[in-house]
Order: C-alpha cells, then sequence, then structure tokens
C-alpha cells in the first residue's frame, strides 16, 4: 500500500501476542506511546505496560465497538488485534470503513503460524478455522481421515463441544491438540482423542490441531452428493439429475444463485459446497420444507444459505438477477417471463421438468430463446422375480440458456 511520507494515518491496527509489549516490534511500541487512545478486549489491554494513552474496553456487540472506534477518527488512536488483525481477524470489520490513508497495520504471528510451528505441520496443507461464533458444522466438509485442521475456539466448553461433535459424527478417534494461551508465559499443550478428552480447566484463549481420524462418513468433494446427505419428504433433486443440474449451473467462486422451488435445498447447498465464496438464495413456499433445507445447510457446514419463505414468482418482487438461476419447482410461463424482465447483468438459467406440461413448456422456451435442452433418461437394476432387470425412472428434461 503506497502512502506519501507526510501523511500519519491516525490508526494503528496493532497484532498483539500472548507475550504482550515485549513481542512488538520497536514501530508497534512507537505508536503505542504517541497514542491518545487505546482500544481492545480487556486480556489485550492487560498485556500492555503502564502508558499514558486512555484505555477502552471492546464492547460487545462487536459493532458497538467499531461505532465508537470511527467516533475517535482524526486522533492518534490504536487497535489492538489477536495476532495477524487481516487473518481470521477484526482487521477489516475497521478498515472497510476507512480510506487506505488513515490506517497502518502491524501485524503479528496469527494464532495459526504460532499453532503450525509447536505441531510441525506444513500451515498449507491444513485447513484453518474460526470458529469462535460460528456452529462447529462448518467443518463438516472437511472431515476425512488423514486430514488436518487448525480451529480457534472461545473457550474450553467450545473445546469440550468440539470433541462432542467429532464423536457424533464418526471422528471421535481424532486426535486433538489443545494449544492454550500460545506464545505467552501461560502456553499449555496437551494432546488426548475426541472422545475420550476429560480437560476441565482449557484457558482461553485456545487453539486446537485436529488429526483427522474414525470411520464416519466423509463427504465426497464432487457435485451429486448422495440422496442420504439430506432429509427430504421426496421433493429432491436426485444424486445423478443433481450432479448433471449443477453441471450446467456452472458454480464459479464469488458468484451468487437463486435456487427456486427448493424443496430440501439440495442444489443450493451443493452450490454453496463448490466454493467458500459463493451465496445461495433458497426460495420455497412451503414452510415445513424451508426449514428442512435451513437444517440441511446447516448440518452440511454451509450455514450462508438465505432462506426466503414465498412463492415465486411473487417472491422476486423488486429483486436483482443473480448470476445463477436454478428453477426446480413452480415452473411457469409467468415465472420466466418475471425472470426475464428483472434487472441485472446476465444470467445462466437452468429449468428441470418431469411432466409433460412442464416439458412443453420449456420446449416453447427453448424455441425462442435457444440453449441446449436435454432429455435425461435413466434406469435402476431392480428385481423381476429371481432375476433382475431395468427400472426406468421418469424421464427428465433440462434446459438451459444464458439470458
Amino acid at each position: 500500500m503506497l502512502r506519501m511520507a507526510a501523511e500519519v494515518p491516525w490508526l494503528t491496527i496493532i497484532g498483539i501476542g500472548e507475550d504482550g509489549a515485549e513481542g512488538l516490534s520497536d514501530i508497534a511500541r512507537a505508536a503505542l506511546e504517541q497514542a491518545r487512545v487505546i482500544m481492545g478486549a480487556p486480556r489485550q489491554l492487560a498485556l500492555l505496560p503502564p502508558l499514558k494513552a486512555e484505555r477502552l474496553s471492546w464492547p460487545v456487540p462487536f459493532e458497538d465497538g467499531v461505532e465508537a472506534l470511527l467516533a475517535r477518527r482524526g486522533e492518534p488512536t490504536v487497535m489492538l488485534a489477536s495476532g495477524d488483525p487481516f487473518w481470521f481477524g477484526a482487521g477489516t470489520s475497521v478498515t472497510r470503513h476507512l480510506t487506505p490513508r488513515e490506517w497502518i497495520a502491524h501485524p503479528a504471528p496469527s494464532t495459526f503460524s504460532l499453532a503450525a510451528s509447536r505441531l510441525g505441520w506444513a500451515l498449507q496443507d491444513v485447513t484453518c478455522h474460526g470458529l469462535h461464533a460460528a456452529p462447529l458444522d462448518q467443518l463438516r466438509p472437511v472431515l476425512a481421515p488423514g486430514r488436518r485442521a487448525l480451529v480457534l475456539l472461545r473457550d474450553g466448553a467450545a473445546v469440550q463441544a468440539l470433541a462432542a461433535y467429532l464423536a457424533a459424527t464418526g471422528f471421535g478417534a481424532s486426535k486433538l491438540h489443545i494449544m492454550e494461551a500460545l506464545g505467552g508465559p501461560r502456553e499449555r499443550i496437551r494432546s488426548e482423542e475426541a472422545d475420550k478428552l476429560a480437560f476441565e480447566d482449557i484457558a482461553h484463549p485456545v487453539a486446537v490441531g485436529v488429526e483427522i481420524s474414525g470411520d464416519g462418513e466423509a463427504m465426497p468433494c464432487a457435485s451429486g452428493l448422495a440422496d442420504s446427505w439430506f432429509e427430504h419428504d421426496g421433493q429432491i433433486s436426485k444424486r445423478p439429475a443433481r450432479a448433471l443440474t449443477l453441471s450446467a449451473l456452472a458454480p464459479r467462486p464469488g458468484e451468487t444463485l437463486w435456487d427456486i422451488g427448493a424443496g430440501s435445498g439440495s442444489i443450493a447447498i451443493e452450490w454453496l459446497l463448490s466454493h467458500a465464496s459463493t451465496q445461495a438464495l433458497a426460495f420455497e413456499a412451503d414452510p415445513v420444507r424451508a426449514r428442512r433445507a435451513a437444517a440441511n445447510a446447516r448440518r452440511l457446514g454451509v450455514d450462508r444459505l438465505l432462506l426466503v419463505e414465498g412463492r415465486a414468482p411473487a417472491a422476486l418482487a423488486g429483486r436483482v438477477r443473480p448470476n445463477a438461476i436454478f428453477i426446480g419447482g413452480g415452473l411457469s410461463d409467468a415465472l420466466i417471463k418475471t425472470i426475464i424482465a428483472l434487472p441485472g447483468e446476465r444470467t445462466r438459467l437452468v429449468a428441470n421438468a418431469v411432466t409433460l406440461e412442464s416439458e412443453a413448456l420449456l420446449a416453447r422456451w427453448h424455441e425462442r430463446l435457444g440453449g441446449e435442452l436435454l432429455r435425461i433418461e435413466m434406469a435402476r437394476a431392480a428385481p423381476i422375480g429371481t432375476r433382475r432387470g431395468w427400472k426406468a425412472a421418469y424421464p427428465l428434461v433440462q434446459w438451459s440458456v444464458m439470458l
């Protein structure tokens, strides 16, 4: 980041470790000496030596602290953060409200770096998760024997909850390396298998290294998860059709999907599983199905699914078209016309049909707008007396087009 030499940012963001001011650079310590205000968590403020600055404890909820910090705009101010403020830290929560000339940062080694160095793990080969306020279900996609994860947790009770979660998902044999107060005089590292964990005195701050082991079922990386991964009432795009649908929708990093007539939410959930930066809105008129779709998303580790209870096309009013739209239920001429009329950039539309009436509708729109029209026929081997034969499923017609 380029700054003019004469400019002095009013805000200095300092990453501080458990070793306190002794672990800071000379320039970071100078910023503390010159500050009028120092704001941080009580634990971080307690690590500082006597200073002339006013000390403010970061309030709860977190957003209130951002407002209080911004109210000091123009005064020499220091914001304390743990380790690297821009690696699962609080840095961007503040800097998104500022111009680049208003702030400067001095990071310290992140807890992830300290944890990896203690365990001798290659950090690029480990998945890192900040779960202070996020559900443990976010770990579900990475639970596979032989993999490793580093997890930041709120407190000792959260470590116990992590052990219970791993046991409940079939990975109770995973080895947990519980690392308390890394980098400071209180540092302690202990190890135990998840289903045997009985430590009652785990101190904050705490990180856990997880060597995943057990006979739990690992989630496949390819689209088209087995139907058994989803709770449903039969209203679900079956695995082969879902794989073909996701292929046609072609999720890309940062993109947003609308899943119209979401049912179990399987299409939207697999869209979200494709990349951590994707987003999805699921439109579902049935409140029971909507709740089930939300529960499926949480259990499979994608808590960013947004549910809209309502029936399309009315539920689409006032919205801007996203990158991709899937119509799995409620297909009608009115719905397609509404989608076409919505403002927005170009959109990939995919619609599936199984009834003759819906097939005819898609054929008409294919004739008008082009795209690709597929008829997908599948059959499974099934018993016929003492022998076997093919049992055909209803044919599926799929239309995909760029609007």
